[in-house]
């Protein structure tokens, strides 16, 4: 899906992924899925430029493997001069704190770039898993 590249944006891709996943993921899962994902648009929109025509480009994939599935989302925007990284957050900073959220929900995440922009990916992987809640739909 494209969103457009300002705050809605956001909302709108939280909305329809929380829609098109319910009934496939744990309630648990899909909290995490959610917070990822409004992390990962959040930044796209507050640090990237937008791909053509001011929009942010969104897309999950579900994959079946023993004990589950991996789901994978992707934020794919312009680009932006510095790419996504971790940083040190002050404990009274506003900010800073995006990708700590991602790292400590996905199993793995990572950036891809091409003649675009950049593709911000999260993965959730049952066999990465140390809480049962996150394998199976509910």
């Amino acid at each position: 899906m494209v969103v457009p590249h300002h705050a809605t944006g956001a909302r709108l891709a939280r909305h329809r992924l929380a829609d098109e996943l319910g009934g496939l993921v744990s309630p648990v899962l899909l909290a995490d899925l959610v917070a990822v994902l409004a992390e990962l648009v959040g930044n796209a929109i507050r640090h990237a430029d937008p791909l053509p025509g001011g929009v942010v480009r969104v897309a999950w994939r579900l994959r079946p493997v023993p004990g589950g599935q991996v789901v994978q989302l992707r934020v794919t925007d312009g680009g932006a001069t510095v790419g996504p990284r971790l940083r040190a957050a002050s404990p009274d900073a506003v900010d800073g704190r995006g990708l700590h959220i991602v790292a400590g929900l996905a199993s793995r995440w990572g950036v891809d770039r091409d003649g675009l922009g950049q593709c911000v990916w999260a993965e959730f992987d049952p066999a990465c898993a140390d809480r049962p809640d996150l394998l199976v739909a509910g």
